[in-house]
């Protein structure tokens, strides 16, 4: 699950020993920064010491080789003609030693290429856009809240406020059986929701790259709240009559974030098996996972989650370098379910009338905070540019080591990327990340209209989100993306990709049409 863009005077208390947070009195008007910490004000020398670990396993291929490079050409370039001549004739008479050390440059270059990371390439993606009769205006929503009686007349009022400032606008999705006289949440319904998204986004996604279905090799699926029997990749594989041989994996419960879990996974699955295609699908189920009780803390993922889904196209064949739009630099995980308090801030459960939803603590805002800091902290010795390191470290040094008063260097991320794409996990989210990183409000404006068009639509928001760059043009050759999420657990992870060629704006894009708008609602 995502963030809220709400806090509360009084919230639940902590969670101990994975005890799921209690009810809590939520207000409307506490402002979210009194919640989030400004992470990069402070920094965990443990995860600095993660971000260049990474950096000092790969000292050899970013340091040795290209020394081993140039040193070579240095010395060719001093040679004559008469002395390239002498060694020719030199090698010509010492077969033995010619053949030795040919053999063993050859085995050396092999060891060398068979442990070498293989590029992951991102084929293409496509994003699932519904039928426009299943549209959910803010005033419908209200007003179907209210004559279905689906909570007490405070609980309808407490959404009807809070649906108008979460960022959502008039457009986002939501399946049709919710709002029938009498909602229907059964299993049937909840795999047709399923089905309707999962296939609809990989028959986009096989038509856009023209590859067959028997011809994937592996299948991730990710989905939190919704685990059929048999799995969601099993249907699709049934579905496409995909091959015996695929190997697939579908990830539950693992929140707004699961998307770049989902691809971090390919990228593992993509370095041991060779001339591999893998295909990611994230996405959210509604159905059964709408709210119908009296408790605040539960009532507002009916607010921020809407209809949708993405599928991925991952590769680690050489032919496929050529057309595909973004190669896979880095992922960056971060996990903080070793604390009770961060374990417990998403949770699960029913309420005390037995009714089953999603519980978001008051905390949620401040933990994703210390989530996020950990993440970036780590993430920044990869990818800032040498001077914002520098600068960074002996800043780091001097007040962590040297005890020196100094004010905290604050590493600017915009020199890192040039697009953002930011989970929407509320308009409070976009907001603090914004204030944060010191971003534009053209690198926010993706998230923003993500939120506003589609609604929080989970671990495909970030999806939908460079689609949206992509429409506008904006994405060209050699760009940085940034993707970033978390959800429950409580986990934030980051995905970073390079743009390998310009993306050209499609005329059948999900955000053909889209307007944007004056003002972004909240």
């Amino acid at each position: 699950m995502g963030g809220h863009d709400q806090t509360a005077k009084d919230g639940p208390p902590k969670a101990a020993n994975g005890a799921p947070p209690k009810e809590s009195h939520w207000q409307l008007d506490v402002p979210l920064h009194h919640r989030l910490p400004n992470y990069v004000q402070s920094v965990n020398l443990k995860h600095v010491y993660q971000g260049y670990s990474l950096l000092i396993n790969h000292a050899l291929t970013l340091l040795i080789l290209p020394w081993l490079v140039i040193t070579v050409l240095a010395e060719l370039s001093r040679m004559s003609l008469a002395d390239l001549h002498a060694l020719w004739e030199q090698l010509r008479f010492n077969l033995v030693e010619v053949v030795l050390t040919s053999a063993v440059l050859v085995f050396a270059g092999t060891i060398y290429m068979m442990s070498r990371a293989r590029a992951v390439y991102l084929v293409d993606f496509a994003c699932y856009k519904p039928d426009d009769k299943l549209k959910l205006t803010r005033s419908f929503f209200v007003e179907t809240t209210q004559r279905l009686g689906l909570c007490d007349e405070k609980g309808a009022t407490f959404q009807e406020k809070l649906v108008y400032k979460t960022g959502l606008g008039d457009e986002t999705y939501v399946p049709e059986n919710l709002w029938l006289e009498q909602p229907k949440t059964g299993m049937a319904e909840a795999r047709k929701e399923g089905e309707d998204v999962m296939y609809g986004c990989l028959d986009e996604l096989f038509r856009k790259t023209g590859v067959n279905p028997k011809d994937v090799g592996v299948l991730i699926t990710t989905c939190s709240l919704f685990n059929p029997t048999p799995s969601l990749s099993a249907m699709i594989v049934n579905h496409y009559k995909m091959r015996g041989n695929v190997k697939t994996y579908s990830l539950g419960g693992m929140g707004c974030s699961a998307g770049v879990i989902g691809v971090d996974l390919a990228k593992d699955l993509l370095q041991v098996h060779a001339n591999t295609i893998a295909v990611v699908v994230s996405m959210e189920n509604i159905t059964q996972n709408w709210y119908f009780g009296n408790v605040r803390s539960m009532m507002i993922p009916n607010c921020l989650f809407r209809m949708g889904g993405a599928a991925v196209l991952l590769s680690n064949r050489g032919r496929d370098g050529w057309r595909a739009k973004y190669s896979l630099q880095h992922t960056v995980r971060t996990n903080k379910a070793g604390d009770d308090r961060c374990y417990g801030c998403v949770f699960q459960r029913e309420d005390e009338q037995g009714t089953p939803g999603v519980s978001l603590s008051k905390e949620v805002m401040a933990i994703a905070g210390d989530a996020l800091k950990a993440n970036i902290t780590t993430l920044g010795p990869l990818v800032l540019p040498l001077s914002e390191q520098i600068l960074f470290f002996l800043v780091l040094v001097g007040r962590k080591v040297l005890r020196l008063d100094m004010k905290p260097y604050i590493p600017n991320f915009k020199l890192a990327f040039e697009h953002f794409c930011i989970h929407t996990g509320g308009r409070g989210v976009l907001d603090e990340m914004e204030k944060n990183l010191q971003l534009t409000e053209e690198q926010v404006e993706p998230s923003r209209m993500a939120l506003y068009r589609f609604g929080n639509t989970s671990s495909s928001s970030i999806w939908y989100e460079l689609a949206y760059s992509e429409y506008q043009g904006r994405v060209k050759r050699g760009d940085r993306v940034w993707q970033i999420a978390f959800g429950s657990g409580f986990k934030c992870n980051s995905a970073v990709w390079r743009a390998l060629r310009k993306i050209e704006p499609q005329p059948d894009s999900i955000w053909a049409g889209t307007v944007k708008p004056e003002t972004f609602p909240g």
